[in-house]
C-alpha cells in the first residue's frame, strides 16, 4: 500500500490549471526545475537556521512539491512536451529535493546525521530502483511501502510537530530505523515488480 494510489484523484484537481500553464507557455521542465530550487532553499535555509519554527515550511512544501510534480508529468504526457531531458531532470531533481528537505531533520533532537544519511541513501536506492523498470523495458515502478508521497507525509508531519512542540520526543528515535527498514522494503518491492513485469 501507497498514497500513490491517490495520484489519479489529485491529478484530475489539477488538470484546468495544467491546461492554462500550458496555454501560457509555461514548460514541465520549468516546473521541474523550480521545484527542486525551492526544495534546496528551504533545506538550506533549515540547516543554516534550524529554528523549530521554520520546520512549518516542510509540510506546506511538500504537499505544494506532490502538486509540482504532478504539474509537470502532467505537461509532459499530455501536452507534448515529453522529453529524454525531462526524465533526467524529473529523477535526479527529485533525489536532490528530497535529500535537502531531509537532511535538516537530522539537527533536531532525538534524530542523528549518521540515521538520516542513511534514509538519504535508501531514499536514492528506492527511486533507483523504480526506474531501472524503464531501463529494462518495463515501466517504472512506484510500489510502497515508503515510497516518495509516503515520505513527504511522513516528513511533513514531522515538521509540523517540530514546529508545533520545538523538539520532538524521545520515542521518536525509533522512526529512524522504522523508516529504513520500509525504504529497504520498498527496494525490495520495486525490483520483484520489475522481475515480474519482465
Amino acid at each position: 500500500m501507497s498514497i500513490y494510489k491517490l495520484k489519479s484523484s489529485f491529478q484530475n484537481m489539477l488538470r484546468p490549471l495544467v491546461g492554462r500553464l500550458a496555454a501560457m507557455g509555461v514548460t514541465a521542465n520549468q516546473v521541474t526545475l523550480i521545484a527542486a530550487v525551492v526544495s534546496v532553499a528551504i533545506g538550506a535555509l533549515l540547516v543554516v537556521n534550524p529554528a523549530p519554527a521554520l520546520f512549518a515550511l516542510v509540510p506546506v512544501w511538500m504537499f505544494l512539491r506532490m502538486a509540482f510534480n504532478a504539474v509537470d508529468g502532467m505537461l509532459a504526457r499530455e501536452h507534448g512536451q515529453k522529453s529524454p531531458l525531462g526524465g533526467y531532470l524529473n529523477e535526479i531533481s527529485d533525489v536532490v529535493s528530497d535529500a535537502a528537505l531531509y537532511i535538516p531533520f537530522a539537527l533536531v533532537a532525538p534524530f542523528s546525521l549518521p540515521w538520516f544519511m542513511a534514509i538519504v541513501f535508501l531514499a536514492t536506492l528506492t527511486e533507483f530502483a523504480g526506474v531501472l523498470g524503464v531501463a529494462h523495458g518495463n515501466g517504472r515502478s512506484y510500489e510502497g511501502p515508503m515510497g516518495k508521497s509516503d515520505r513527504a507525509l511522513l516528513f511533513g508531519a514531522l515538521g509540523v510537530l517540530v514546529a508545533g512542540f520545538g523538539t520532538l520526543p524521545a520515542w521518536t528515535w525509533h522512526i529512524q530505523p522504522m523508516a529504513c527498514v520500509l525504504l529497504a522494503w520498498t527496494v525490495v518491492n520495486r525490483v520483484r515488480a520489475g522481475l515480474t513485469e519482465a
